[in-house]
């Protein structure tokens, strides 16, 4: 099964509402409860990782040694749990546009927002 856009990219602009289609039966992939579902998987894993993060930090050489590279562990959380925010908000019926307003991480929102343009 593939995802495709019910239209083509260039006609999202400006306040318009994106819905995901899935190719075959046409049902929305956004749309509650998959949304909700999967946001909920999304944060799901951000607490796996949290929990390796957390085994890793308890050996001090460990953390003196890797300490730049462990801070990745922080930011790849945030990232999961922005992205399953945004898909809950989205699932619930919130507009694109409005929804990637709430995102709390600049660079993620701008990536994403250059996604629609």
């Amino acid at each position: 099964m593939t995802a495709s856009l019910d239209r083509p990219a260039s006609d999202y602009r400006g306040t318009e509402e994106v819905t995901i289609m899935m190719e075959g039966d046409g049902a929305p992939l956004c749309q509650a409860p998959f949304g909700h579902a999967l946001a909920h998987e999304m944060r799901v894993a951000r607490e796996l990782l949290e929990e390796l993060a957390g085994v890793l930090v308890s050996d001090e050489r460990f953390v003196a040694d890797y300490l730049d590279q462990l801070q990745a562990f922080d930011l790849i959380a945030q990232h999961v749990d922005e992205s399953a925010a945004l898909l809950e908000r989205v699932a619930a019926g919130q507009p694109l546009p409005d929804a990637l307003g709430q995102v709390r991480l600049n660079v993620m929102q701008a990536r994403l927002r250059a996604a629609l343009d």
